[in-house]
């Protein structure tokens, strides 16, 4: 399985409180169709904490039915148990996802052996690939440089979903080790691709894959200046998209573009009017910009 490029880390379609599962059919045909690089199911952008354990299996099996192979989709399967996020790679494994994203454990703020020893003990016990997912303003703890580089040594653990922000830690990783790594954050996927990053985990995708997978296209073939320009043409619209939380911005961008997966789950509410104007406004401009 080759990671790189534009994976989409999809929302979970809700209605009247529960899974649409033809909504979700519609959504992982769109992304194909646009030219994505793979699907990232069941994160933070799908609502994993809202899902029952019953749901978060049954969007892991249609994801991997509905996409057919025809693109790696790699399920989400964090949890801060490790008996919980055990329980969760043994379904994404016999779902046939080809890999999984496994979040820093949240809550229990672990120290740096801790990470080391949940994340050894899913990979030794599930013979499934890992990408690991450093996301400390979500989770309260910043996985380290060297505890990514020794587990990276197992060869379940193949990449990264860098979300920190940080550049210097996604430096101190490519140093370290040959670990891929991906872009936790549309807005720093250019820098993070260009120190060696190999693409990004996109929310933006959501709605735009196909000008997504351009921008990690140009980063891949080290054509910076086009990526840098269309970078800019896209970073307001990825400001906004964050300014009530994800996934709400993005839940009504995607209504905005005919795109809708119903409501989001309490405690997440809809955007405040300011940030579906500001939102509104920001899809405008990048539709003007593509019909240039």
């Amino acid at each position: 399985m080759n990671l790189q490029g534009a994976m989409t880390a999809m929302t979970t379609p809700f209605r009247e409180g529960k899974l649409d599962e033809q909504r979700l059919r519609e959504q992982v045909e769109f992304q194909i169709k646009n030219g994505i690089d793979a699907l990232v199911p069941v994160g933070t952008t799908g609502e994993s904490p809202t899902l029952d354990f019953k749901e978060h299996a049954r969007v892991i099996e249609l994801t991997v039915q509905y996409a057919a192979g025809r693109v790696p989709v790699i399920a989400g399967t964090g949890a801060n148990a490790t008996s919980e996020a055990m329980e969760l790679h043994q379904i994404a494994k016999r779902a046939g996802a080809p890999a999984c994203l496994s979040v820093n454990p949240y809550y229990n703020k672990p120290t740096q052996e801790d990470l080391y020893r949940h994340f050894m003990t899913l990979a030794d016990r599930v013979d499934l690939p890992i990408v690991l997912y450093n996301v400390p303003h979500r989770t309260a703890v910043t996985m380290s440089p060297q505890t990514v580089a020794r587990l990276a040594k197992h060869r379940n653990i193949v990449a990264i979903k860098e979300a920190t922000g940080d550049m210097n830690i996604v430096g101190e990783i490519r140093a370290l080790c040959d670990i891929i790594i991906l872009s936790g954050d549309d807005s720093i996927t250019v820098p993070v691709m260009s120190i060696g990053g190999r693409g990004v985990i996109s929310v933006l995708s959501n709605v735009i894959p196909a000008q997504i997978k351009t921008l990690t296209k140009l980063c891949l073939a080290n054509q910076y200046d086009q990526a840098s320009a269309l970078h800019r043409k896209l970073f307001q619209l990825m400001r906004v998209m964050f300014l009530d939380g994800n996934p709400v911005g993005i839940k009504h961008a995607m209504k905005v573009a005919g795109l809708d997966t119903g409501e989001l789950r309490l405690p997440l509410w809809e955007a405040s009017d300011s940030t579906k104007k500001q939102i509104e406004e920001r899809l405008k401009e990048v539709a003007s910009i593509q019909a240039q």
